[in-house]
């Protein structure tokens, strides 16, 4: 998929001296099955952006390592306890949460979005959620089946973190990998990268510079 072409008049006027270096996006992803695609998005935002990524536990069932760009670095639970030596050490969530312009969430489960609605934070893709900079961009592509999204619940979390101001990239009416009908699919890929690089590079429009 050509992500690109969906935002290719974006930014043609924009000088050099605009954009110092590229963004640094930090894309991550939870335990829906729609995490299948993580790697294409992966994709979509390098030729744009500086990535790195995060996958949870339950994520990697789904995440085809080898298919996600070579100068991407996938950072797991198991790095953000193996890297803390001793006192004085850096801490992996709170590096990365320094080190991103903007945060991206696709997938976005339904166990996760009741994470970081509740303020809980008990793997990396939270303590980082629980630690971001809320005058930073964040964005979350929300993934579940159809009667998990219209669950009370659903609207409550959703509440919360738009409080917070969490941008949400609404997921789409579709067969869903079980099999149902109906709305809980996350976005595609193209659709979450020209998004987020058009709220991006609106604001450097704008005069804002580096968001």
């Amino acid at each position: 998929m050509a992500c690109s072409e969906s935002v290719s008049s974006v930014g043609e006027n924009m000088s050099v001296a605009t954009a110092p270096r590229k963004p640094r996006i930090l894309l991550a992803t939870s335990g829906s099955v729609a995490a299948v695609k993580f790697a294409n998005l992966c994709h979509c935002f390098c030729e744009w952006a500086e990535v790195r990524a995060v996958a949870t536990n339950p994520s990697l069932h789904f995440i085809d390592r080898t298919a996600i760009p070579k100068d991407v670095i996938l950072y797991t639970d198991n790095d953000e306890w193996s890297s803390w030596k001793k006192l004085g050490d850096s801490v992996l969530h709170i590096e990365l949460r320094k080190w991103a312009d903007i945060m991206v969430i696709a997938p976005l489960s339904a166990n996760t979005l009741g994470k970081i609605a509740g303020g809980l934070c008990d793997n990396l893709l939270t303590c980082i959620a629980r630690a971001w900079d809320y005058n930073k961009p964040f964005f979350v592509a929300p993934a579940m089946n159809t009667f998990m999204w219209n669950n009370p619940f659903t609207e409550k979390h959703l509440i919360s973190i738009d409080e917070l101001g969490i941008s949400l990239i609404p997921p789409v009416t579709k067969r869903l990998a079980c099999g149902d009908y109906g709305n809980g699919a996350m976005a595609e890929p193209s659709t979450i990268y020209s998004t987020v690089r058009l709220f991006y590079e609106s604001k450097a429009q704008q005069g804002n510079g580096r968001v």
